[in-house]
């Protein structure tokens, strides 16, 4: 199968894309700044007053349950149907799955809601997702990626969606399709918000890219590519989210696609 990945990346620049995003106060910033970076345009909004109609402007929802609060999980289940309404891509982040019930309680709600184009996670918190018992460590993974494959797939086939589940090898599964892709510096989880950020990106993508599978595996390796060659310029946390930044503006579609290293 081939990706293109160069396209998509052009297209997204061309196209600059809004991105709704519903995300937690840790990462608004940095995950607007990185939407910028790469050529889209973000809103963070997530009052309930004014979530419908962001929606229906927009071009993908991001929700993130990062930070939450009960006004926010209506906003986040308003904005949801609003999606499914006026047919825009829903790609959740279950930030912290299996850390707390009150966590777990919100994500059965949300995807009571309206079933997401696209999960995207880490590994402990698409098996605690999965209904695995999985022993989490705050919004950290204590799994390895690909220990959650089989937890990909089932969560693919019940919504019918993408899940794209991030670590030292991204495992993106669209119901039997899978792809791993190799890129990135381990450095990325040292640096708050680059998960986030990397839901943002999936967002932006979805919202040039109807083929969701392709978009999910766009988003990672733009996220490798300049993981790595962020590093080649800092190799300390502050300067490399800087770097990071840098690179989603300076890289070029031709780069993306020449640095990919994705398995089928």
């Amino acid at each position: 199968m081939k990706f293109n990945l160069a396209e998509n990346l052009t297209e997204l620049r061309a196209k600059s894309p809004l991105v709704h995003n519903i995300t937690n106060f840790v990462v608004m910033n940095y995950t607007a700044n990185a939407l910028l970076a790469i050529g889209a345009s973000p809103v963070m909004a997530h009052a309930v007053e004014e979530v419908e109609d962001m929606v229906a402007i927009a071009g993908a929802l991001v929700i993130n349950i990062g930070t939450l609060s009960p006004a926010w999980v209506e906003g986040m289940k308003r904005a949801m149907s609003a999606a499914v309404k006026f047919g825009k891509p829903i790609i959740l982040d279950p930030v912290g799955a299996g850390a707390t019930a009150y966590r777990n309680v919100t994500l059965t709600e949300l995807l009571n809601t309206a079933s997401p184009t696209l999960i995207r996670g880490n590994a402990s918190e698409i098996l605690a997702l999965a209904g695995n018992n999985i022993q989490t460590k705050g919004v950290d993974s204590t799994a390895n990626s690909t220990d959650s494959l089989q937890a990909a797939k089932l969560l693919s086939q019940k919504y019918g969606c993408v899940v794209s589940v991030s670590g030292a090898t991204d495992v993106i599964v669209s119901g039997e399709k899978v792809a791993y892709v190799d890129n990135g510096v381990s450095l990325m989880t040292k640096v708050t918000g680059m998960g986030c950020s990397a839901s943002a990106i999936a967002g932006a993508f979805l919202a040039i890219q109807s083929d969701g599978f392709e978009a999910a595996v766009s988003a990672a390796v733009m996220m490798g590519v300049c993981g790595e060659k962020a590093f080649e310029k800092a190799k300390s946390p502050g300067s490399f989210q800087i770097a990071f930044l840098d690179l989603l503006s300076e890289l070029s579609p031709e780069e993306l696609a020449e640095l990919a290293v994705v398995r089928l």
